[in-house]
């Protein structure tokens, strides 16, 4: 095995937190994973990884060895595609990072026509909260990524915009209104959402002076809409993509409190990567 192909299976490792579910993703079985991470501390004099009963934790030298193995791959993936585009060909993988409150926008549709396109791009979506989805993106762990504007420093190319709404318990006495202030909610208990709206409506709240304070939070739309059924709380999401739950209702927020996405990519975008973009600036262009 090459040292690329062990710097892929330490990843992998670290990515999945274990040799099990490494081996699952890349197809290896578990000892052969095992022997490929033992043969490459060898060669580097200096174990990368703890062994524990529930999984595995990297050691100082593992989390300074991933992060270069990490950008040593990319670095061989970007030549590989950059040699490919010369010769005419979009490949390799884009690797996207999403607020998981962006599936509700045209990213799916936009994604499906990407491939439709560039049938030799492999896509990877990986979700997490505005603070992972720019982490992500700085550290080269994805090529593109769904952010809320303004994204000061990043290239970006407008994906969607929408209104954030109130989220309130059927039969809530907030329920009867038409529309719901944020004084309004902030005399009940608040399940505040961490998937990444939050700093929308916190900007916005503190502009009408008013502090949210979160009883619960929870990550996942389908937990908030959840806990907001159970009457645990109300709480804000964005007005695309929430799903329509029996028990809760939506109300508009005064007052109106816009939200913006848009994809960015790094300096060092790969051809994949680009690709995306131009597409989604095309459709800007002319829409």
């Amino acid at each position: 095995m090459t040292t690329m192909q062990q710097l892929k299976v330490l990843l992998a490792v670290a990515d999945h937190g274990g040799f099990t579910a490494a081996g699952e993703r890349l197809g290896m079985a578990q000892p052969a994973v095992s022997r490929s991470v033992a043969a490459l501390e060898a060669e580097l004099g200096a174990p990368l990884l703890t062994r524990q009963r529930t999984g595995v934790t990297l050691t100082e030298a593992g989390e300074r060895a991933v992060r270069r193995a990490r950008e040593a791959v990319r670095q061989v993936d970007l030549l590989r595609a950059e040699v490919a585009e010369v010769a005419g060909q979009i490949t390799g993988t884009l690797r996207i990072a999403s607020l998981p409150t962006a599936t509700g926008t045209r990213l799916p549709a936009e994604l499906r026509a990407f491939t439709e396109r560039h049938p030799l791009v492999a896509v990877r979506l990986i979700e997490g909260s505005d603070q992972e989805v720019r982490d992500w993106l700085d550290l080269g762990v994805a090529d593109a990524a769904v952010v809320t504007l303004p994204a000061p420093g990043l290239r970006t190319v407008l994906l969607d915009s929408h209104e954030m709404c109130a989220v309130l318990p059927a039969g809530h006495r907030l329920a009867e209104r038409e529309a719901v202030s944020y004084a309004d909610l902030a005399e009940e208990p608040f399940v505040r959402p961490t998937g990444g709206c939050a700093q929308v409506f916190a900007a916005a709240a503190e502009q009408a002076g008013v502090h949210l304070e979160a009883t619960f939070e929870a990550r996942e739309m389908s937990a908030v809409l959840e806990m907001v059924r159970a009457r645990l709380g109300v709480s804000i999401l964005p007005s695309v993509g929430v799903p329509r739950l029996d028990g809760t209702v939506l109300r508009p927020l005064v007052p109106r409190t816009p939200r913006t996405v848009a994809v960015a990519v790094s300096a060092s975008a790969s051809p994949a990567a680009r690709a995306f973009l131009e597409q989604l600036q095309t459709g800007a262009d002319q829409g």
